[in-house]
């Protein structure tokens, strides 16, 4: 039977936020670009919260955006609430957190895909990948086409080898109503790759008109002209946020139904993510805890559906009804969806090159769940470093690699790569250890060179990025103006009170991101000019051996974690101890002044 074969340079696995960053970032690369997803109407969508951004999740948005990615901009037109959080900490550690329509959302997904030059959409599942040896050549559907390529991009998120659990029950699904694929699954394991188990949920959705909102605390949205973009926006707010919490009554209805819990039956295999943990995970593993937030947030403009967010739940529906109108403001809740688990295979991501491009099979690249993630942002964040790449790779072009020291993004990498999972990964700012660099109001001067040489933004856009850049440089000379540092920061004051004394020195008219950028620099400049120094210090001494002698628990100056950690992962370059998980710049400084002591002997 003659095959339905089509060409083309990069095919991208899924269409969900790592697949739809892949699919763009390649085609605006110029190569030819085929999605294939299995149902084209639920391209973005999102299943758990319908929320982007936050706390080191919105620096990955940002770095998205410097990047030319197109999650930022469907943000910015389908929000429903903005706020930026952690305001009363300095500026490295904010994060802009974004309410989405996730209807909105998805249909401009689907919309902005369908118009991008050099990107074909088709719906199919993928079942095995055309092999030549170990190089991939592209994939074969269980409709029955063929489709070749020499770079493709699997993005399957919880649907490879999905299964839902609610209480007792349990059923082959990628998520709520959709079927799992489970062949793909088989075939990577039949070349040899490492799969592992992990597991996410979701609560129970409840209908808007059976709360009430009266008995809850509103969360009140920030007006924010400057959200993940560039450019300005005009504000809007269409719907209200709410917290409501858990009580004594709800934590005993969750405490004696426990072993019918799908997390505690042993029906699940799968890890799921400590920090994101079920309800009933909370109630076992802080049993002193008298309550727990409840965020009530809407999922779209057009929905009457609410997202109880952090209540997420394998529990028996009954059990969820019953626990649910414990609690205030829920007394009459109706539950329209109910909550669920699912645990789903996933790649070992030590088996990725910092490309993301697997060692064993030149060519296959994995982003987002499957390399063990959680979230949105980081999903997109990985799919655009892959999509980059598979073209790259398609048009015989050196790789692109962000490094650790530049980006959240090159963090996450990083980590996954060198580290990889036990547990789910989610980002957050401790994982940077240079976070004081890695700011959200600074991301398009870090990127924005390599996002203009990679071709991902336009000539235009970036002329805006240098201008802004220089008018902050010549900003900050003119502040000083002999000032010294203390002197600044007294003349700013509280910043939001004080943008006058910024502006007046620019001479002309900035943007919030500007000021909070000149602010940054002025306040953090000893620590910023410590930390280039530490940055410019561990290249130096990057592939310095560390003794196998050495024995960490011995060494004074070290943490009793730092030691065991030493101990554990056994680090032979100080660029490997670099990567271990809250390894801080004295401790390096450390072992390279007793490596280097060691290796004088």
């Amino acid at each position: 039977m003659q095959k339905n074969t089509t060409d083309f340079d990069v095919i991208v696995v899924g269409g969900g936020h790592a697949g739809i960053e892949a699919a763009y970032a390649a085609a605006r690369l110029g190569a030819r670009t085929l999605l294939i997803t299995l149902n084209i109407d639920k391209i973005g969508y999102m299943p758990c919260n319908p929320a982007i951004g936050g706390v080191g999740k919105g620096h990955i948005v940002f770095e998205i955006s410097a990047l030319g990615g197109l999650m930022p901009k469907l943000c910015t037109k389908t929000y429903l609430q903005a706020r930026m959080l952690n305001t009363s900490k300095g500026p490295a550690v904010q994060g802009l957190r974004l309410q989405i329509d996730k209807h909105a959302y998805n249909q401009l997904s689907k919309e902005t895909l369908e118009h991008t030059p050099n990107l074909t959409i088709t719906m199919g599942m993928v079942e095995s990948l055309i092999m030549n040896g170990s190089e991939i050549q592209g994939v074969r559907t269980r409709e029955g086409a063929e489709y070749t390529a020499p770079s493709v991009v699997i993005t399957t998120g919880t649907f490879l080898n999905g299964l839902v659990h609610i209480g007792k029950t349990n059923y082959s699904a990628g998520r709520q109503g959709e079927e799992a694929v489970a062949s793909l699954s088989t075939f990577l394991a039949s070349l040899n790759i490492s799969l592992g188990r992990l597991k996410t949920g979701t609560p129970p959705r409840l209908l808007r008109s059976s709360l009430d909102f009266s008995l809850m605390e509103k969360q009140d949205a920030d007006n924010l002209n400057y959200l993940f973009e560039f450019s300005p926006h005009a504000v809007t707010t269409k719907r209200d946020c709410f917290i409501t919490h858990t009580n004594a009554k709800t934590h005993e209805i969750i405490r004696k139904n426990l072993h019918l819990s799908a997390m505690y039956s042993g029906n699940i295999k799968g890890v799921g993510p400590r920090y994101c943990p079920s309800i009933e995970d909370k109630i076992a593993r802080f049993p002193d805890k008298q309550s727990h937030h409840v965020f009530v947030e809407p999922e779209s403009a057009s929905s009457e559906e609410i997202y109880p967010n952090g209540i997420s739940t394998s529990l028996p529906l009954e059990v969820q009804k019953e626990y649910i109108r414990s609690i205030k403001g829920f007394e009459q809740a109706v539950i329209v969806r109910p909550g669920y688990a699912v645990e789903y295979d996933f790649v070992l991501p030590s088996q990725l090159k910092p490309t993301l491009e697997l060692k064993k099979v030149p060519g296959l690249f994995l982003a987002g769940q499957i390399n063990g993630t959680t979230g949105y942002e980081e999903a997109a964040g990985q799919g655009i470093i892959a999509g980059i790449n598979a073209a790259h790779k398609a048009q015989h072009k050196e790789p692109f690699i962000l490094d650790r020291n530049e980006s959240y993004i090159g963090v996450m990498i990083d980590d996954l790569v060198t580290l990889g999972v036990d547990e789910p990964y989610r980002m957050f700012t401790s994982r940077a250890e240079r976070r004081l660099l890695l700011r959200q109001d600074n991301v398009f001067e870090r990127l924005g060179d390599k996002a203009h040489q990679l071709g991902l933004i336009t000539n235009e856009f970036y002329q805006e990025i240098k201008q802004e850049n220089d008018i902050v440089e010549s900003t900050i000379t003119n502040l000083r103006n002999g000032n010294n540092n203390t002197e600044l920061l007294k003349l700013f004051g509280e910043l939001e009170c004080n943008k006058e004394n910024i502006l007046s020195a620019a001479g002309c008219g900035l943007s919030e991101r500007a000021v909070q950028n000149i602010y940054a620099n002025v306040r953090y400049e000893p620590y910023l000019k410590r930390e280039q120094k530490e940055i410019e210090k561990a290249r130096m001494f990057h592939n310095l051996v560390i003794p196998t002698t050495m024995s960490f628990t011995s060494l004074s100056g070290l943490s009793v974690e730092l030691q065991q950690k030493l101990t554990r992962f056994r680090p032979a370059t100080i660029a490997q101890a670099t990567l271990i998980p809250g390894m801080t710049p004295a401790a390096i400084s450390l072992l390279i002044f007793k490596s280097r002591q060691h290796l004088a002997v």
